[in-house]
């Protein structure tokens, strides 16, 4: 009797346990389902949802209704299509193409993953500071690679309106160019259509030739002369210049002009030993905690 008591008890302790379980799962299933269904599709391919959270952000403010629902529409279509085609390509492409292909995916995951990983690595622990030294050691030693393909000017330049009433003392005054000549400039700069008076930056001759249309490549070895002062004018305007220096084709340029150049060439060179430094301190790293093994066959 106690036998028969004993199993009646522990078939409804089962029982219960059963229904509890179901009670579970089916809350479980229901909050799912409601939790999918909360979420909008737009579209359907196969298997494949678009949901409107998908392209929530790419629709901007300030679109109206009009060309939202035209860029909605599009994207759909446009998504479908690429669903589809890639649909079709896993069916008719060879086993052989989608190997490669998946192999070319996973390479190129790693390598954002890695190269993203690395510069983060580099900003925070390469040295970005060149100093003067290390620019002028560098020109030193390789001024020969920095031969100009192009001339070189330094130029003080002023356009004024062709109705420009005081051009006689403007141009005594760029060509002097004393402090109370640069006062008297800076006095009256805002009626010049254009100026610029820092004669110490050297600047390519293809970007004076932008800047004054009536000097062409035809005619600047005539204006483009060291110490040269030019007026010259157009329907336009009134151009104005002095050449302080020239630098010809085939001369080694300024250090002050290649300077940027050679601060990228450092820092590139300074990255690369960074990471090549930090790769083999990862692999070493990696050997010692035994994360990292090559097998080799014995012969």
């Amino acid at each position: 009797m106690l036998f028969n008591k004993i199993s009646t008890q522990k078939v409804l302790w089962r029982a219960v346990l059963r229904a509890l379980i179901f009670l579970v799962l089916l809350s479980s299933c229901d909050a799912y389902f409601k939790k999918k269904e909360e979420r909008a599709p737009l579209a359907r391919v196969g298997e494949a949802y678009l949901f409107k959270e998908d392209i929530a952000n790419l629709i901007t403010s300030g679109m109206s209704k009009a060309d939202s629902a035209s860029f909605v529409s599009n994207y759909i279509n446009s998504w479908a299509s690429k669903q589809l085609l890639l649909t079709k390509s896993k069916i008719n492409l060879s086993e052989q193409k989608l190997k490669e292909f998946d192999a070319l995916v996973a390479n190129y995951r790693a390598d954002l993953y890695t190269r993203a990983y690395k510069e983060a690595l580099v900003s925070q622990g390469a040295d970005s500071v060149i100093t003067d030294n290390q620019l002028q050691e560098f020109y030193n030693q390789e001024n020969e690679n920095f031969r100009l393909k192009e001339r070189l000017v330094q130029i003080r330049f002023i356009e004024l309106p062709k109705a420009f009433l005081n051009k006689e003392e403007v141009i005594k005054s760029l060509k002097n160019f004393e402090p109370k000549d640069i006062a008297y400039l800076d006095s009256i700069g805002v009626q010049f259509k254009k100026l610029h008076f820092n004669d110490s930056i050297w600047v390519t001759s293809s970007r004076v030739l932008d800047e004054i249309p009536t000097i062409t490549a035809a005619n600047e070895d005539k204006y483009l002369k060291k110490s040269q002062f030019f007026e010259l004018e157009d329907s336009m305007a009134v151009y104005l210049g002095k050449i302080e220096d020239v630098k010809q084709v085939n001369d080694i340029a300024p250090l002050s002009f290649i300077s940027p150049t050679i601060k990228q060439v450092l820092l590139s060179r300074r990255k690369l030993d960074y990471l090549r430094k930090l790769e083999t301190e990862i692999i070493d790293e990696a050997i010692r905690d035994k994360e990292f093994e090559i097998f080799t066959k014995d012969e």
